[in-house]
């Protein structure tokens, strides 16, 4: 079993400036403006959070996700030999993974597991933060990303910013007050358990801001960024050469591979029964859009969600989000129609030894069949493992990464990019 992580709750990062705005609105209530009705609060509000680091209830659910996943997969480990865990020094990282150990080993974990931190740093390669190793991310990340996110949130909040700049004395309450306060709304319920920020939204405000969090993913490491693919390729050759038992090589060409770790079988064992990974939301995203998962590829418009899109990053890379790949061995083929009946053979009389390949994404399977018709439709919603490595031989090639992340191309309009590779590649 293949796991790979996000870090737990959290503090805001120093990039999302929460802690400026809430300085911002602390000297407003010091000076002349006074709020009032719902947003009366503020006069004595003060900005309390932490920054960059878990929260104790982060500490919490990877401990819990320890547990499950000891429940789920401790059958698997061998304990012949420690088992290697991939982190990064980043330290809500370093912090998920060893509360993840602790769940599924116990406190004594260091007995079943050593913890590799990667150091994750500009100038420092490691698929677990691959962005570092890729320059051109950066233009994704700022205003190509954030544009179409602030043009949406222009619509959605508009009316409710309306509502409470009447509420704000002589503030001028914006929409980016109005988007700051959702956002800490969110951070101090995971951090403290309740936001007098919360109530001040209503159901469709709160799908409005989800819906702004879709949008940036999807353009910043999704189908809709041109590193999309580049961000997470470096990962799933990773992956690869994992289930094939292999050492880890580049003949396709470059990544954001450290060489030095992933050249040693000791940092990088390609014969473990468990492998567990822990990272940051961009990457899991990308690394969705390297292997090709197109159901989460349609175009998320500025001016609101299709109806039926499915990339939502609350359900998708919520804190504590994970990937479980399952590699499946069966003596028999099974059959793509699973029978109601509960003594019902599975297996397809005849067949040898078969390998099945299961996504489970949160705990839901990813039907592999909705972006890989080659699998098959099937119940269960596995590819055989075969057609499935198949499928990827050509997913660094897809990915482009060397021109992606160092090339020089025109980043265009937010909606030319679909295949998480530049315009100039599609």
């Amino acid at each position: 079993m293949h796991l790979l992580h996000r870090h737990g709750s959290r503090y805001p990062t120093g990039g999302e400036h929460l802690e400026k705005w809430g300085k911002k609105i602390m000297n407003a209530a010091a000076e002349n403006a006074v709020f009032t009705g719902k947003l009366a609060f503020l006069n004595h509000w003060v900005y309390g959070l932490g920054e960059n680091i878990l929260v104790t209830r982060g500490r919490q659910e990877l401990f819990a996700s320890g547990i499950l996943n000891f429940f789920n997969y401790g059958a698997l480990y061998n304990n012949q030999s420690k088992l290697v865990v991939r982190t990064t020094t980043k330290d809500r990282i370093l912090k998920s993974a060893e509360n993840f150990v602790s769940g599924f080993f116990g406190l004594d974990w260091r007995d079943n597991a050593n913890i590799l931190a990667a150091i994750e740093a500009k100038g420092f390669n490691t698929s677990l933060m691959s962005t570092n190793a890729c320059p051109n991310s950066a233009r994704s990340f700022g205003k190509y990303a954030s544009a179409p996110r602030d043009q949406w949130k222009e619509k959605y909040l508009r009316h409710r910013t309306k509502k409470l700049r009447e509420l704000s004395g002589e503030y001028d309450w914006t929409v980016s007050d109005s988007y700051n306060a959702q956002a800490v709304c969110a951070y101090e319920t995971v951090s403290l358990g309740y936001s007098p920020f919360c109530p001040l939204f209503n159901y469709e405000e709160w799908e409005g801001f989800s819906y702004a969090s879709d949008i940036w993913f999807s353009a910043a490491s999704g189908f809709q960024s041109p590193t999309g693919r580049a961000q997470g390729i470096t990962w799933v050759e990773e992956f690869i050469a994992r289930v094939e038992d292999r050492p880890f090589n580049v003949s396709g060409g470059p990544t954001a591979a450290n060489l030095t770790l992933n050249a040693n079988p000791v940092t990088f064992p390609h014969n473990q029964s468990l492998y567990l990974d822990f990272t940051h939301d961009t990457i899991l995203v990308s690394v969705l859009t390297a292997l090709g998962f197109k159901q989460f590829a349609s175009f998320l418009p500025a001016s609101g969600p299709p109806r039926h899109h499915q990339f939502r990053t609350n359900t998708v890379v919520p804190f504590a989000s994970r990937i479980n790949i399952e590699i499946i061995r069966s003596p028999h083929e099974i059959r793509h129609r699973r029978s109601r009946h509960r003594h019902a053979d599975p297996y397809i009389p005849g067949t040898g030894e078969t390998h099945y390949v299961h996504f489970l994404l949160n705990q839901r399977t990813l039907p592999m069949y909705s972006s890989f018709k080659q699998c098959g439709r099937r119940d269960d919603g596995w590819c055989e493992l075969s057609t499935f490595l198949d499928i990827q031989k050509k997913s660094l090639e897809r990915a482009q990464f060397e021109y992606s992340c160092t090339g020089d191309w025109e980043i265009g309009e937010y909606g030319s990019v679909h295949d998480g590779v530049p315009a100039k590649l599609l």
